[in-house]
């Protein structure tokens, strides 16, 4: 599978800049497990045919000689050295490893095994820095949510609020994989970093006449909202990896008109609606509407409080 991948791109058929096939296209392709598939697509990445771009998928890279003679320099140096695989290794380099390889092909395909293939070791040599999947994830998380707001804080509740609930929309987006990770509400994963955020909104809310119950059900409810259509983020990502089409490319092309139902007789009120105008469907776009919309709620909700 490697060789045919360096032929397609020796040969211009994958010139830099294009996506190479997903792990889940060339299990359908030449029949094998994603592991398998993983492993082709580290290979051409440890030779720097390939780079992981987030969002994207893997793309051919760009030539760049000094860079391959450094890594096959590297590579002649460990072997006469009698390195032992593994060796080098810490926790940040695997949890770096691991939020990239969860950023391009999402949390699904994440494993111990396929992480060590990014190294070129064994599965075990990561276990003595990480012990098991689950803490690797966690692990992943806390660096990922780390950091605040940058720039001047604004005045007023609603204001602090609305740029607290951005910035974690950012995180979600920056790392599609990280909303399934967090999903548990009511059994959330202990990250410090996440609790400092936590302790940020508390510290916003507090004062404004809300009982504890209402501060906390508020802080989860937007909690919430932020991360149940961030699922939507990392849904998104896939598709665009296996379709190799934006949102907006897989809309004009027709691929929500079904010529077999009479829209307008079946769907009088949607026809309407869509037959007007183009909808802006984009997901920061419905981000910043239902925000708004959930702001209204809670500022309703403190008028209703005794006062402060």
């Amino acid at each position: 599978m490697a060789a045919e991948l360096r032929r397609r791109i020796a040969s211009g058929d994958l010139l830099p800049g294009d996506r190479v096939p997903s792990t889940r296209r060339i299990t359908e392709e030449w029949g094998v497990a994603m592991a398998t598939a993983s492993k082709a697509l580290a290979a051409l990445n440890q030779e720097g045919l390939v780079r992981a771009v987030p969002g994207v998928g893997t793309v051919v890279a760009e030539p760049d000689r000094d860079q391959s003679r450094e890594r096959a320099h590297e590579r002649g140096r460990d072997r006469g050295r009698g390195a032992a695989p593994g060796e080098g290794l810490s926790r940040e380099r695997v949890v770096r490893a691991a939020i990239a390889l969860a950023d391009v092909e999402g949390l699904g395909a994440l494993s111990m095994r396929r992480v060590a293939t990014e190294f070129g070791t064994s599965t075990m040599a990561l276990y003595r820095h990480v012990p098991s999947k689950g803490e690797l994830v966690r692990l992943m998380s806390e660096a990922v949510f780390g950091g605040a707001p940058s720039g001047p804080e604004p005045v007023g509740w609603r204001p602090r609020l609305t740029r607290e609930i951005r910035w974690l929309w950012t995180r979600y987006e920056r790392h599609p994989w990280l909303a399934r990770a967090m999903a548990g509400l009511t059994r959330p994963m202990v990250s410090p970093h996440a609790m400092s955020y936590t302790e940020r909104v508390l510290t916003i809310l507090r004062g404004l006449g809300l009982t504890p119950h209402g501060m906390i059900h508020t802080h989860l409810a937007l909690f919430g909202y932020a991360q149940g259509l961030a699922m939507a983020v990392e849904l998104e990502s896939q598709a665009r990896q296996d379709t190799g089409m934006t949102a907006e490319e897989w809309m004009a092309a027709g691929a929500t008109r079904p010529d077999s139902i009479q829209f307008a007789h079946d769907y009088p009120v949607m026809s309407t609606l869509f037959g007007d105008g183009e909808f802006d469907l984009e997901l920061g776009a419905l981000f910043d509407f239902g925000l708004e919309r959930m702001l209204d709620g809670v500022e309703s909700l403190i008028a209703r409080s005794p006062e402060p």
